[in-house]
């Protein structure tokens, strides 16, 4: 069964595409017609679209793997943070950071500050400080929050690249496209389809098709990540029932020793007490 069905994606204007003269020739395929100057998405390859990229996505959370999620534009901003949130992933609402992912240790290093600033705050160190430091330190903090406060956990480079409107994003994507990392968009047919791996032809300008098609995605993932969770607490158990299997055998081979030496001995003192009659 689809994950998401024509009727819902047509209710939400998933299929409203940009004007004709804007669009881009590489979208054609997932174009169904034009009307009134506008082109009109073909739905039903969104569908099919959506179900292959919920399928990458689940088998990437079920394998403990981070998706960066990206969306700048105001439409996407809170539905992008809520969704990503609600399944542990990192997400990137503000601008983005030039070299985020080319140089992933240098923004390593801005978050680590932020942590060095927690730590001041804690130890006391801080308030040791002049009123003029606090504030500029303060403010760096919160820069540094804003920026890079959603991306804390993400201690390596991602797995794969979540993208609403790639054309908006094409800083992103062109990092992504270097390191071989995997994309997977919402192109709206303004865009480029080229350089994204996972396409999923939609209209990336209105906050219900966002919702609609990240919905739909961020499902998928946290079913993966219940997936990895149960088979984590039954190898778990798994591991608990082999090792008190473990000690029930070293228990019995315990048992088994000590009762050969017993008799051993009971052997052993029998044969002096025969060998004392005898003399």
């Amino acid at each position: 069964m689809s994950r998401v069905n024509f009727d819902q994606l047509l209710e939400a204007g998933v299929h409203f595409g940009h004007l004709k003269r804007k669009w881009n020739p590489a979208m054609a395929p997932y174009i169904f017609m034009e009307r009134n100057g506008i082109h009109i998405i073909d739905l039903y390859k969104t569908v099919a679209k959506v179900d292959e990229a919920a399928e990458v996505m689940k088998n990437l959370a079920k394998q403990g793997k981070k998706v960066l999620f990206v969306a700048t534009k105001k439409q996407a901003k809170q539905v992008v943070a809520d969704k990503a949130a609600s399944i542990g992933m990192p997400y990137v609402i503000e601008r983005w950071p030039g070299g985020m992912l080319t140089n992933f240790p240098t923004i390593r290093k801005a978050i680590k500050k932020m942590a060095t600033i927690d730590k001041m705050t804690k130890d006391g160190t801080f308030d040791n400080l002049s009123k003029r430091e606090k504030l500029q330190i303060t403010r760096q903090r919160a820069k540094l929050e804003k920026t890079l406060g959603s991306i804390v956990d993400l201690t390596r480079l991602p797995s794969a690249l979540f993208v609403v409107d790639v054309m908006k994003e094409h800083i992103a994507v062109r990092e992504a496209n270097r390191l071989g990392i995997p994309v997977f968009g919402m192109v709206d047919t303004n865009s480029d389809p080229n350089n994204i791996d996972f396409v999923i032809p939609a209209n990336d300008d209105a906050t219900k098709s966002v919702e609609v098609i990240l919905g739909a995605i961020c499902e998928a993932m946290n079913e993966g990540l219940q997936e990895r969770k149960a088979e984590k607490i039954d190898t778990e158990a798994a591991g608990e029932d082999s090792k008190k299997e473990r000690k029930a055998k070293a228990a019995v081979k315990k048992e088994r020793t000590k009762k050969e030496d017993d008799d051993a001995l009971n052997a052993k003192v029998a044969d002096k007490y025969a060998k004392d009659i005898e003399e």
